[in-house]
């Protein structure tokens, strides 16, 4: 069939007019039936520009018109064919013949060979603001390419744990995958920037030390075949212990959950005996003597349940660290160009409903801990004096392991 435009040979075919694909977009009505020879063909025409919204969304029209048309033994022919502005013949993607079950199993195959899909192993649990946000994002793709691309995300360290997720994106093993930035730290100081104490310790500095530090991140991860999608920063961070915390003497020998190395040597500063421990295990090393006391979110105390295993949560609102969505680079340069904006937007939509979440989490959660029994305290001048002194001296260390990157960051963030 090379087009619209042809005339049928009236002893063969009756011709059903249809509307000029051309003219029209829609994906309600271009389309050619010829019954021809007891066996009914049908063309389906489809100007150029509906290819963008997936062969996914072209197989499902023509499978719900015939559903709705033929008798289950009926023998049909399809062709799925596409036109230009002008009308003249782009490519014919699809024919088949057979019956409506042999059909419509065609077509469905046919949908679920053009689409992507995509494995998204993530560190924290569903329940975790994060993941609920990026669940949210999977979604916003799987609508917008009309299930052209689909995110299955495998959550709570489930398929990769989460020291392995950011060497799994670059590899190739999984196309995308959220991590604790500052895991990264130990490649190249500007990766610990969020993390480092009391830098910015509200949510007006953290965005503006995002905007400072998103190019140089992009940067380092391009090196590596990343892409950085989306950042959104966890709650400020505060301390879980034990006992109240009136002095920094007060940690000294302490066994302390840490998450990155930035964390270990604060801790290490403070005089406690830092040990990397996952979210998923905190209850269980609290429990068993592992760790005493943990510098982390809101969230996180609340969603593990810290009132079975601490008395007090003091608010030093030390940081705000960033997990990051990070895509392999040839994985997403596969994509066609209208998927991958939609991959973008929705990302640019993530980042923005996060911080919103990330905000709305703060207090949610803290009124949890305090229903639960847990002890709300705010630091002791002492307190906050030495937390910060060793803020300042780890920031003079981190300023000479970051060089020429970390001047300029700082610079950004400063002015």
């Amino acid at each position: 069939m090379s087009g619209h435009r042809r005339q049928a040979n009236p002893s063969d075919f009756a011709v059903i007019p249809f509307q000029d694909p051309a003219k029209d977009a829609s994906l309600e009505g271009p389309f050619h039936l010829f019954p021809c020879h007891g066996e009914k063909l049908y063309v389906f025409v489809f100007a150029a520009k509906c290819m963008v919204k997936g062969t996914a969304t072209l197989t499902s029209f023509a499978l719900k018109f015939l559903l709705s048309s033929l008798t289950p033994n009926e023998t049909v022919r399809i062709v799925f064919h596409v036109y230009d502005q002008q009308g003249e013949s782009l490519m014919g993607i699809m024919s088949r013949v057979g019956t409506l079950g042999l059909i419509g199993t065609s077509l469905l195959s046919f949908a679920t060979a053009h689409a992507a899909s995509w494995d998204m192993p993530t560190p924290y649990p569903d329940k975790t603001f994060h993941t609920v946000n990026i669940a949210a994002f999977a979604k916003d793709i799987d609508e917008a390419t009309d299930g052209k691309l689909t995110i299955k995300i495998h959550s709570a360290g489930s398929l990769f744990k989460h020291p392995e997720i950011s060497k799994a994106v670059r590899s190739r093993q999984v196309q995308i995958g959220e991590f604790f930035l500052s895991r990264l730290a130990n490649e190249h100081a500007v990766f610990g920037t969020d993390s480092q104490p009391f830098l910015a310790t509200n949510y007006e500095d953290a965005k503006r030390l995002w905007e400072a530090q998103k190019p140089i991140i992009t940067k380092l991860l391009d090196k590596q075949n990343l892409i950085p999608l989306f950042s959104v920063p966890w709650p400020p961070q505060g301390l879980y212990t034990k006992k109240e915390i009136k002095t920094i003497e007060d940690l000294k020998g302490l066994k302390f959950r840490a998450y990155n190395a930035t964390l270990e040597k604060f801790a290490t500063l403070a005089g406690a005996a830092p040990t990397q421990v996952e979210v998923p295990d905190i209850p269980q090393a609290f429990a068993t003597g592992q760790v005493e006391a943990m510098i982390t979110s809101p969230s996180t105390g609340a969603n593990s349940k810290a009132w079975d295993f601490i008395s007090h949560y003091t608010d030093i609102q030390a940081w705000l660290p960033k997990n990051i969505v990070v895509v392999n680079k040839r994985a997403f340069q596969k994509l066609d160009d209208v998927t991958k904006s939609a991959v973008l937007d929705a990302a640019a939509k993530a980042e923005t409903r996060g911080w919103k979440m990330s905000q709305e989490e703060t207090a949610a959660k803290v009124k949890i801990l305090k229903d639960n029994g847990v002890t709300i305290v705010t630091p002791s001048a002492e307190l906050s004096k030495s937390l910060k002194e060793i803020g300042a001296e780890m920031l003079d260390s981190w300023k000479k392991d970051a060089g020429e990157d970390g001047d300029m960051l700082l610079k950004a963030y400063r002015e």
